[in-house]
């Protein structure tokens, strides 16, 4: 049978598209093996795209990190609005609904991998001064270490990622559950209420 070209309906070439499944895909490819181990040629696998439109868009593997954690830092800081409650809250249900995400932040605290620092250390701090600025308006307590909180905060929002079979063996519940992460969440919520 010959050979025909496909016609513009069948084929059109869609850049945002593209670079939306490279995404997800390196989201999804870091958040199972870390930054460290995964592979650009996993990535493109799994988007369904050659290798080197990974390159062309995003500069390669460290290009797809920054992109993401750009991304992260944005979308952490739409969350950062509001009472310290919800703030926290919103950190647990986004946990759930970027599980990958979540589990490459794991990944590269347990793992010690090598991770680019795209103004993660710089938005961090920012929340411990947001904490702090919390304190000042006497949201928080006085006596407690805005550092050391965010810590614990931080942690505390995770434990479903990082500590499933913990999760499981405590509450005979389903980590992954979206009826767990939602209890989970007001739970922690309440508790962080009682600090004020």
């Amino acid at each position: 049978m010959p050979r025909r070209s496909p016609d513009a309906t069948e084929r059109k070439r869609d850049p945002e598209r593209t670079k939306a499944r490279i995404l997800e895909a390196a989201t999804a490819e870091f958040g199972a093996k870390g930054y460290a181990a995964a592979r650009v040629s996993a990535i493109a696998d799994r988007a369904g795209v050659n290798k080197q439109l990974i390159s062309y868009y995003f500069g390669g593997k460290e290009g797809l990190y920054r992109e993401l954690s750009g991304r992260w830092q944005r979308q952490g800081g739409e969350l950062t609005d509001g009472p310290l409650a919800e703030v926290v809250r919103g950190f647990v249900l986004s946990t759930r609904s970027q599980r990958d995400w979540a589990r490459l932040m794991v990944w590269e605290n347990v793992s010690g991998d090598d991770t680019p620092d795209e103004g993660d250390t710089e938005f961090l701090r920012a929340q411990v001064e947001a904490l702090r600025a919390r304190q000042e308006a006497g949201e928080l307590p006085t006596d407690l270490d805005p550092a050391c909180l965010l810590l614990a905060l931080t942690a505390a929002a995770s434990a479903t990622v990082f500590m499933p079979r913990m999760v499981r063996r405590i509450t005979g519940e389903d980590p992954e559950s979206d009826e767990f992460a939602e209890r989970y969440a007001e739970q922690l919520a309440r508790l962080v209420r009682h600090l004020g």
